[in-house]
């Protein structure tokens, strides 16, 4: 075995690294294997050189309008966060105060998203979006196998019922878990889930629906309460008494702040948990995510851990153990910096950039808007009128505007809307006017040159794989 892993990793190229005045180290002048660990040291110096020149090749943060995570914060975040780098946020007992911020953080996102009783807020830190929505499928997923044993009723065929243009990682947690998806297809027209569409997937075998509040594919709320009111009209008309989760990775960190009369939180009550992206909208580096519930009887007692070989005894629950801090102690270090005013601000000013962005774009000849990135959160997509009289995709825009630096995805949509295929825009802190009169321009010249060079669209089956959700 061993004899065939060094077979396969001699026939990958090997780094010469000059030997430099000066600068001794264990193979600074020999070859520096890319894939297996070096015989010696390395001077710090030259190593630092090495890896940051190899990243030099990694695109622009900043210019990357695929990505909804933060890519900048101020000096002061910056520097807290290096402080904290050390700090294992599981070890409660050795980094207390770290563990109280992440406490007052739940307490904060519980009065801001109206939970019942925000001093007895119930919720904690994750790494992102993705593990919170993990831990809050399980705690349905617990809660209805009780209610189903507890009735004497098998608990083996799960089901989540979801808009097909849910975030991936809610279909891992079908896969994972074992929970049938029940994804609701999208249809001209309509983008995401609705409330007439959510109530008939719903059985007795149902733990819960899931409503976006900020969708992946093109910005828009999902309508939370006309959702809810579904659901309570379908309880009271004798069928599943069905939860309900809203996934706000993006949008519960904008519609506070931006949509403080929209009913889409725990003042609804069949909202039973929430998620959100600190790392997102939170105005966060990546690394950070939340999920809170309802009350304590909407976390069943035994998903949670009690531990003590780290020194004291703390309740745990998460899908990992070790995690840095310094995350939470910059999501705690954001909502004390900007306040409700400060975020409101930066989210309406990024929504303000959406809708110019957008207006500009739909001033364009060949381009159609399928949201204006106004109303939602401040992400918007377009398309493409007709692919074939203007002779080119949303798949070759989006190669084009690569060698100016810019990435904008282009995809196509999920299920029953796969024809319609989209660039979208994701406006965060930092994308200010310029940027966006700059990417607007770059768009037009690129415009120009596909126009002129009479390039025809590329079929469908080759287009999919220009980007991934």
């Amino acid at each position: 075995m061993r004899e065939s892993a060094d077979a396969h990793l001699a026939v990958r190229p090997q780094l010469r690294w000059p030997a430099r005045p000066g600068r001794a180290g264990g193979e600074a002048g020999g070859d520096l294997p890319r894939y297996r660990i070096p015989a010696g040291p390395m001077d710090p110096e030259t190593a630092y050189q090495l890896v940051r020149d190899e990243l030099m090749l990694d695109g622009n943060a900043r210019l990357n309008l695929a990505t909804f995570v933060t890519t900048w914060m101020d000096p002061h975040a910056d520097r807290l966060m290096a402080e904290c780098a050390a700090k294992n946020m599981i070890d409660k007992d050795e980094y207390p105060q770290t563990a109280e911020l992440e406490s007052r953080c739940v307490n904060i996102l519980a009065e801001l998203w109206h939970a019942p009783d925000a001093r007895d807020a119930v919720g904690c830190s994750t790494t992102g979006s993705s593990e919170a929505c993990m831990l809050a499928g399980l705690a349905m997923t617990r809660r209805w196998r009780a209610k189903r044993r507890a009735a004497g009723l098998p608990a083996d065929r799960p089901n989540l019922v979801m808009g097909a243009n849910v975030q991936v990682c809610w279909e891992k947690f079908a896969r994972y878990w074992d929970v049938e998806p029940r994804l609701v297809p999208l249809a001209p027209g309509r983008t995401h889930l609705t409330g007439d569409e959510a109530a008939p997937r719903c059985d007795e075998n149902t733990i819960g629906v899931v409503a976006i509040l900020g969708s992946t594919f093109d910005g828009t709320y999902e309508p939370v309460a006309e959702i809810a009111a579904a659901l309570d009209r379908l309880a009271a008309g004798g069928g599943p008494d069905v939860p309900l989760h809203v996934d706000a990775a993006s949008g519960g960190f904008v519609a506070p702040f931006c949509d403080p009369d929209l009913a889409w939180d725990f003042q609804l009550d069949r909202v039973v948990s929430i998620n959100a992206s600190g790392h997102k909208y939170g105005l966060v580096y990546p690394g950070v995510g939340w999920v809170l519930w309802r009350d304590h009887d909407h976390l069943p007692a035994e998903l949670v851990f009690k531990v003590d070989y780290l020194g004291g005894t703390m309740p745990t629950f998460a899908l990992n153990f070790s995690r840095p801090g310094a995350q939470v102690v910059a999501q705690y270090y954001s909502l004390l910096r900007h306040g409700r005013e400060g975020y409101r601000q930066v989210m309406e000013g990024c929504r303000d950039v959406a809708g110019r962005l957008s207006d500009l774009i739909a001033a364009m000849g060949p381009f159609e808007l399928v949201s204006d990135g106004a109303t939602g959160i401040p992400v918007f997509a377009f398309t493409v009128r007709d692919a074939a009289s203007a002779g080119f995709s949303v798949f070759d825009v989006s190669e084009l505007l690569r060698t100016r630096g810019w990435q904008v995805p282009a995809y196509h949509f999920p299920p029953a809307l796969e024809e319609l295929a989209v660039l979208r825009v994701v406006v965060r802190n930092g994308f200010g006017p310029d940027l966006a009169d700059l990417l607007a321009a770059d768009l037009g010249r690129a415009v120009d040159r596909l126009t002129a060079s009479g390039r025809p669209a590329p079929p469908r089956a080759e287009a999919t794989s220009a980007f991934h959700h």
